[in-house]
């Protein structure tokens, strides 16, 4: 099986090339290439189109995009080229070769305003321009592919890694910078580990190959639980303190979301109910604690 891998330098892109199930032939790609990877620019939607073409392949995972959520608003052109335009482009070229495409996604497509988890079949309701693109993209795949069933679609949340950017490696790094930090305790969704995430797209994409199983259109994986970002600051803290990674935790103060103003609107509730996807796939749940040992344990020394 041939799978070409879009955002393959990213901290979820190096999870997935880890985690790649033996005898896959898989083309990485990044937007700048380098050793082992192949340059393709996600806001070019030919280049897209010319990738699958070239490459032929069975499965495109597009786990590349554009997440500077608070960037996208005044940015919003090359958001929608990354978030929208590029897996339209993919699917477009798929529908014509007869590939599948595996879409990842994110809980920002919903408002957060309901207090309970989404479920996969509601509703699209963005709030500012990251989740708005990333909706469209998901829009265009199940136009061109929905009713062919060769494209999936895979939300996930708060997503942290041993490598790259993301919120577990900033507050491991304020940890040992800073005496006191204060953090946002009123917007509550799940961490998703991309070594957890990785295991999931690979398992949907073994799933969705066999003829004698089914894979459900729109998927939801994230670890168990719930948490805000101020108990997520806390447990690094803590982790890292028995992991041996910091001498000493900062106190972590919670405050309001109005305290933190960014020019992005965020969901103030954005948990995924996952149960179906975790039955679909096969695969147990981890706790998200769990999953945060594991990647700090995981960081490069």
């Amino acid at each position: 099986m041939k799978v070409l891998v879009t955002g393959a330098a990213g901290q979820l892109g190096q999870a997935l090339i880890n985690a790649k199930p033996a005898g896959m032939e898989l083309i990485a790609t990044s937007r700048s290439g380098g050793p082992g990877l192949t340059a393709l620019d996600l806001a070019d939607s030919s280049a897209c189109k010319a990738a699958v073409n070239q490459h032929q392949p069975d499965w495109v995972l597009n786990a590349g995009a554009y997440t500077a959520v608070d960037k996208a608003e005044s940015e919003p052109e090359l958001a929608l080229a990354v978030n929208a335009k590029a897996p339209e482009a993919f699917a477009a070229a798929l529908n014509a070769q007869g590939g599948r495409l595996l879409q990842l996604s994110t809980d920002f497509v919903f408002n957060g305003q309901q207090g309970v988890p989404y479920s996969v079949d509601q509703a699209r309701d963005p709030l500012g321009v990251y989740g708005f693109t990333k909706a469209k993209g998901e829009e265009a795949v199940a136009a061109l592919l929905g009713s062919s069933g060769k494209g999936f679609i895979l939300r996930t949340s708060w997503v942290i890694g041993p490598v790259g950017k993301n919120f577990a490696l900033t507050m491991l790094r304020l940890h040992r910078e800073r005496d006191q930090l204060g953090v946002v305790s009123d917007q509550v969704g799940c961490p998703s580990s991309t070594l957890n995430l990785a295991a999931a797209c690979w398992r949907a994409i073994d799933v969705g190959s066999n003829p004698e199983q089914s894979l459900p259109p729109v998927l939801h994986w994230s670890d168990a639980g719930a948490a805000s970002w101020f108990d997520v600051s806390v447990a690094v803290g803590e982790l890292a303190l028995e992991l041996g990674l910091l001498e000493q935790p900062a106190k972590v103060a919670p405050i309001q979301t109005s305290a933190y103003p960014t020019p992005a609107t965020r969901p103030s509730y954005s948990l995924l109910e996952c149960t179906r996807t975790t039955a679909a796939l096969g695969l147990e749940s981890q706790h998200w604690r769990q999953a945060l040992r594991e990647v700090l344990q995981a960081i490069p020394r």
